[in-house]
């Protein structure tokens, strides 16, 4: 192969978490996921540093657009990482290790409403801390 990226990509992997969120919201935009959504979780939670929330539209495209992410961050070296809820791609769950990828269905994604939840957690975190 011929592929320097990848060559090069193999003896340094992107550990680093913002490589690895540049990495991931490149192949999603790449791959032409929707209304991508980056959460910084940054001191204020212990998941990971960074979350992502994109969406597919339809089943096909949200199984693709995991898969096609999956194999980038394994070209990368990147340990294996196991997608939760591949088979059923209403909701897939990518934990890569200090970034956290949600791919949704709209209708999925609007139901569950998560920038809402991670909004209003981090909103009320914020003013715990400000107001004692």
């Amino acid at each position: 192969m011929t592929d320097t990226l990848v060559q090069g990509a193999a003896d340094t992997p992107p550990t680093d978490p913002a490589s690895v969120l540049e990495l991931v919201r490149e192949t999603l935009e790449d791959h032409k996921a929707e209304d991508t959504v980056i959460i910084d979780l940054q001191g204020k939670s212990t998941i990971g540093d960074y979350m992502i929330i994109a969406s597919g539209n339809s089943t096909r495209q949200v199984v693709s657009l995991a898969e096609n992410l999956v194999q980038t961050l394994k070209k990368q070296g990147l340990p294996p990482i196991k997608p939760e809820g591949l088979p059923q791609g209403d909701w897939v769950l990518i934990d890569a290790g200090n970034v956290i990828v949600h791919i949704f269905r709209p209708e999925v994604r609007d139901f569950y409403k998560l920038e809402k939840m991670w909004e209003a957690d981090l909103s009320e975190t914020n003013n715990v801390n400000t107001t004692h």
